[in-house]
């Protein structure tokens, strides 16, 4: 027999193995459906995340031109550009001017709303279409007729102030006349999200309006279309370099064609990267389906892997053959996956169209659907290697006396270290392709420790049921011994419905804290209004006025300017580098204020507070997490660019700052001679002590009234806006992990299944001995429940400690358990379990004693 299966090992081993793994598939897939499916989920949404992904990632690209308005962006807060700078750009082709600010619309009844105004000059749109009903030249659009200006409105306007087609409305000293409802804008997606609905008017109706103040926070839009035969992306970024070089002061913000929305594509890369982790995290819930799939085969098999041994087969051409199906289950879960993943972008623009209001680009990419390929098939030899491995060391004879109870054992060391490469083969991919590699390491660190301890979990019930006093209760006696007996579903069942509960406290638990956050009441001591863009020479007399119509409430006054960050430690911001929690300082401008005292909700924490009356060199205090991110100290000198002029200044002190108060803070406050002479407005907030919406009311119209240029911003109104935004994320990451939930109760279902052959032999046995089927459901029942509650409390553990992670050190957010939540994951967890468990132990019930005695 030696001299007959040496050649066939050596030469034909291969080609033998896939030929025998092949036959035994022909009779079908019968065992391996929860396997294929917890590949194929998993899959899907990896492929059907990265496809939507790339889709919309193309879309931006290719539509970036237009998205922007132009091939290149220039813009600039609180001032205009100057001639030297506005010829400069039109030398290089046309240019588009559009200012972005936010004001106060009054309607002739004395009904008032924030709106976000945008007024463009007669060159707009460069590129795109702006949508109108009823569609009209611009010229038409926005001309003065009547006294009027022309505008075109948000229809969220029209219902909030009772308004139609024809109507006025007064903008600051201006009114302007509504000719037509906005409906999508070419450049929409270039700009920051907005707390009010849009108004587009003129250029010259905005200066007619009075509103621009000096020091007033309009933002500056100058959008440079370059001539046609040279529109491309070197030439923009030919341009880019040269305003830099020729106006180094300037400090404008500039974006190019390929970056239309920096901001946006960092948000989708980085929800995309979610996404995809919760999709792996789907995988990984599917990988002990798979682990389950396969020792149940190999169980079910163990008369025919006999027969190879007693034929003369190796341990590893066992091995070899076992190995071969899982990776052909493993290949055709994945492509079923990635069909629906690659389909996916198709499906959303055929369903949603042009309701989409980002561009997507449904195509096939290669690179996501190989990738997420990879991940399929790694996952599932990850989880399959351990139960294959352990058969090489099997021999002949245990196989066939392991009719009830197998005892298994660990793979040998070549088999362990093919796992080890395996494993290290899926984290490799997982941290290195990701976005953000901290969260990815995070991750792959969370789901180890998560594995061992439900490994823990299952180990120690198993203990505990095992040492605790015989119960003199039959059902209760028998339900603890099932839990740890030889081949006792706890295992399988802790380690199935573990992870999937933990994700999903994990998605409930930060649920219920951003609507607490956003939605609920507002925190202790929290503003009840923002006012901005008070002249400053109106800021006393404004301060006067507040506490006169609201007496009770306290009122904050600070000045305020706008500025970017352009250098740091004498290095430039485009090339230091920051961490990821604090890059986003460097990315526009940001808010600055000067004072002679410490701003209320900041705590120096290292350095000193300069005097009321510092009269030196411009001084710095910033903010503590922001300093270490960007790697500064005291001592370190900061250059900020502020209408147009770079201020240099030395850090004094480093502050903590509550931002959850929701007062009036920023990340830089300088030494009150730091901007001096520099043309400012002011920013006020009112705290009411019993705020109510008709006092509300009353409070912005006396505003708007007596300053008609300052605009009021309601603080509950504004965290709605935030809220309904970070709700719809929620949604999406509900759905992602829905599909976790679906592979864990794929696997929790096919973990009893494996179990249902002992169950038959246990309740044969039984009810040949007495036991009725009451008694048998009441004691499997009682087993499914106490090993539901076990893995519930660990899930509502492990995943509410993953929410205050989440919650407290990534959004910086206050966290608050949320019980109601918990105890609803707890009660489906035990119906569930509970409800699987029984529907299997019914099918064993109804079994006929007779045919399976003969058997035993």
């Amino acid at each position: 027999m030696t001299t007959i299966s040496e050649p066939v090992y050596k030469s034909r081993a291969s080609s033998l193995a896939l030929r025998y793994a092949l036959r035994e598939l022909r009779g079908g897939l019968r065992g391996f459906y929860v396997f294929i499916a917890c590949i194929a989920l998993g899959v899907m949404a990896i492929a059907g995340v990265g496809s939507v992904a790339a889709s919309l990632s193309e879309g931006l690209t290719r539509e970036g031109r237009t998205l922007l308005g132009g091939d290149v962006a220039f813009s600039l807060i609180q001032r205009e550009a100057k001639p030297e700078e506005l010829a400069f750009l039109r030398a290089r082709g046309q240019v588009s001017v559009a200012a972005a600010l936010r004001v106060m619309a009054r309607a002739s009844d004395g009904k008032l709303a924030l709106v976000e105004l945008k007024a463009v000059d007669g060159n707009y749109p460069m590129l795109g279409r702006l949508t109108l009903d009823p569609q009209m030249p611009m010229s038409d659009l926005l001309a003065e007729r009547d006294g009027a200006f022309g505008a075109a409105v948000d229809s969220t306007l029209l219902a909030r102030l009772d308004l139609k087609l024809g109507d006025r409305i007064g903008i600051g000293n201006a009114t302007v006349q509504i000719r037509s409802v906005v409906g999508a804008e070419p450049d929409k997606l270039a700009g920051n999200v907005g707390l009010g609905p849009r108004v587009l008017v003129s250029e010259t109706s905005l200066r007619a309006s009075g509103l621009l103040q000096p020091g007033s926070l309009v933002r500056w839009m100058y959008r440079v279309k370059l001539p046609d035969n040279a529109a491309d992306e070197r030439a923009a970024a030919q341009l880019v370099n040269s305003a830099r070089s020729a106006l180094p002061e300037a400090g404008w913000w500039i974006r190019s064609r390929d970056n239309a929305s920096p901001q946006l594509e960092r948000t989708i890369n980085r929800f995309t990267q979610f996404l995809t982790l919760v999709g792996l995290a789907a995988l990984l819930v599917g990988g002990v389906g798979v682990a389950n799939a396969v020792k149940s085969h190999i169980d079910r098999r163990r008369d025919v892997i006999a027969s190879f041994k007693a034929l003369g087969a190796t341990g590893r051409d066992v091995f070899t053959i076992y190995l071969t199906q899982v990776i052909v289950l493993a290949g055709i879960g994945s492509l079923i996956g990635l069909a629906a993943g690659a389909a996916l972008p198709f499906a959303i623009v055929g369903v949603f169209g042009k309701l989409l209001p980002l561009p997507v680009i449904p195509a096939l990419h290669a690179d996501e659907l190989a990738l997420s390929f990879l991940y399929g098939l790694l996952t599932a030899l990850a989880f399959g290697l351990w139960p294959l491995g352990r058969v090489h060391d099997v021999p002949v004879a245990a196989l066939f006396r392991e009719e009830v109870a197998r005892e298994w054992h660990r793979p040998r060391w070549s088999y362990l270290a093919l796992i080890a490469v395996v494993i290290a083969l899926l984290v490799a991919v997982a941290i290195g392709l990701a976005y953000d590699k901290r969260v990815a390491a995070v991750f792959v660190v969370a789901s180890v420790a998560v594995f061992a301890l439900l490994r823990g979990v299952a180990a120690g019930l198993m203990a505990l049921a095992r040492r605790l006093p015989r119960s003199s209760i039959t059902m209760l006696r028998l339900a603890i011994a099932n839990i740890y007996r030889p081949g006792a579903l706890t295992p399988s069942v802790v380690m199935s419905l573990g992870l999937g509960l933990a994700v999903l406290v994990t998605i409930t638990q930060i649920d219920g804290n951003l609507r607490r956050q956003f939605l609920a009441a507002l925190p202790e001591r929290a503003p009840s209004f923002y006012f901005i863009d008070i002249p400053t020479a109106d800021a006393d007399r404004f301060g006067a006025f507040l506490k006169q119509i609201a007496p009770q409430s306290s009122v904050d006054d600070v000045p305020m300017l706008r500025g970017r960050i352009v250098a740091a430690r004498g290095v430039k911001a485009d090339e230091l580098k920051p961490s990821q929690d604090t890059e986003w300082v460097l990315q526009s401008d940001r808010g600055l204020t000067y004072t002679g005292e410490v701003p209320n909700g900041s705590k120096v924490v290292e350095g000193e507070w300069w005097s009321a009356d510092y009269k030196g060199p411009p001084l710095v205090s910033l903010e503590k997490k922001i300093a270490d991110g960007l790697k500064l100290k005291i001592g370190d000198e900061i250059v900020v660019n502020v209408l147009g002029r770079d201020i240099q200044a030395k850090i004094s002190n480093l502050r903590n700052v509550d931002w959850q108060g929701l007062g009036i803070n920023f990340v830089l406050v300088f030494s009150p001679n730091a901007f001096k002479g520099a043309p400012h407005s002011h920013v006020a907030t009112l705290s009411e002590v019993h705020p109510d919406p008709a006092g509300d009311a009353r409070i912005i119209k006396q505003v708007a009234d007596a300053f008609p240029m300052v605009t009021s911003v309601r603080v509950r109104e504004a965290l709605e806006t935030v809220g309904t935004v970070v709700t719809n994320l929620v949604l999406a990451i509900r759905g992602a992990s829905a599909v976790t939930l679906i592979s864990a109760i794929l696997v929790l279902g096919g973990a009893l299944a494996a179990g249902h052959r002992h169950r038959v032999y246990d309740a044969v046995i039984l009810k040949t001995l007495g036991a009725t089927r009451a008694r048998l459901l009441g004691a499997y029942a009682l087993e499914y429940l106490l090993i539901g509650l076990a893995t519930a409390i660990f899930g509502v553990i492990a995943g509410s400690i993953a929410a205050w992670l989440i919650v407290t050190r990534l959004m910086t957010l206050s966290f608050i358990w949320q019980a109601g939540s918990a105890a609803g994951v707890v009660a489906a967890a035990l119906i569930v379990t509970v409800g699987l468990g029984l529907a299997g132990t019914l099918l064993a019930l109804n079994q006929k004693p007779a045919s399976v005695l003969r058997n035993l």
